[in-house]
């Protein structure tokens, strides 16, 4: 949908690569969906949930083991995004660095994205 064709939308690292297979083989899921939703204090969530199988309309980013599936209403703010798996000594887990965040809320929960341009 929003894809640039020859590009992959999304990168991953080592570390998601290995966590997003384990969470897969975990659920038996066909895959990891992650999208966008409407929350938090920037204005904006990334959502994530095993899935048993790929929408119609998903983009499918796979990457040895793990397959990453981009829900519609996401492909266009995730873009460029590289997503990583981070241990550390008091929280785990997914971090997105994605060059389309203008702003993020001091917790790191939720973001804001570059305003698009309005078509005309």
């Amino acid at each position: 949908m929003f894809a640039i064709p020859g590009q992959s939308p999304v990168t991953l690292t080592p570390a998601a690569v290995d966590q997003i297979a384990r969470l897969m083989s975990r659920e038996n899921a066909a895959g990891f969906r992650i999208g966008v939703k409407k929350g938090g204090c920037a204005g904006m969530e990334y959502t994530m949930e095993v899935a048993q199988e790929a929408g119609p309309m998903d983009i499918v980013v796979e990457d040895g083991p793990a397959r990453v599936l981009i829900a519609p209403m996401a492909q266009m703010f995730l873009l460029g995004t590289e997503i990583d798996y981070e241990t550390g000594l008091l929280e785990s887990g997914f971090k997105f660095r994605n060059p389309n965040v203008t702003e993020a809320c001091g917790c790191g929960e939720s973001i804001k994205f570059k305003d698009m341009p309005e078509a005309g």
